[in-house]
């Protein structure tokens, strides 16, 4: 009996640490289109998306019109919302590409320095964005992944968090002119 027993905390234990695993970006290694942010985000790019709340309801919707360029392995995201309560926000990335499908970026409401890296059809993001709420700032933590669909479209879905807590979620569907 208390070996049976014994056996099921074990199972248990290993099914719920196994729940807690995220995602890997080499879980994508396989998969088409390969992306090349370099080449994707590489003249103008509209997107469309919501923000909803850790309940699922959503909060905001919103367009995103980028204007994006690479210079070699430096890249421009000029990104300009434009949110369905009429408020407008704009935001420039400034990207870097290394080694092994790796990118590093700045923006002047990212705290510090975001990284990313590429595999396959997905790229995974992750930074934190200083996001003004009611007159406060918040530093909240982005875990963003993109995957490519085809040569036009690609969805992202982008989870927030502070102090590990979940927030919300953005999704975004881009699609490249």
């Amino acid at each position: 009996m208390n070996r049976r027993l014994l056996l099921a905390a074990a199972l248990a234990s290993g099914v719920l640490a196994g729940g807690c695993a995220s995602p890997d970006i080499a879980d994508h290694q396989s998969e088409k289109p390969v992306l090349d942010l370099r080449q994707y985000f590489n003249g103008t790019v509209d997107a469309w998306g919501v923000f909803t709340d850790r309940s699922g309801r959503v909060v905001k919707r919103f367009t995103v019109v980028m204007d994006c360029r690479w210079n070699g392995d430096e890249g421009v995201l000029d990104e300009a919302f434009t949110y369905s309560d009429g408020s407008t926000q704009r935001r420039v990335w400034r990207l870097t590409r290394g080694a092994d499908g790796r990118y590093t970026g700045r923006a002047d409401d990212v705290v510090g320095l975001a990284e990313g890296q590429a595999r396959g059809n997905a790229f995974r993001w992750r930074y934190t964005l200083a996001l003004p709420v009611d007159g406060r700032v918040w530093n909240v933590a982005f875990d963003d992944w993109m995957y490519l669909m085809n040569e036009r479209v690609m969805l992202n879905k982008a989870s927030m968090s502070k102090f590990g807590v979940t927030l919300g979620e953005v999704t975004l569907a881009f699609t490249k002119r």
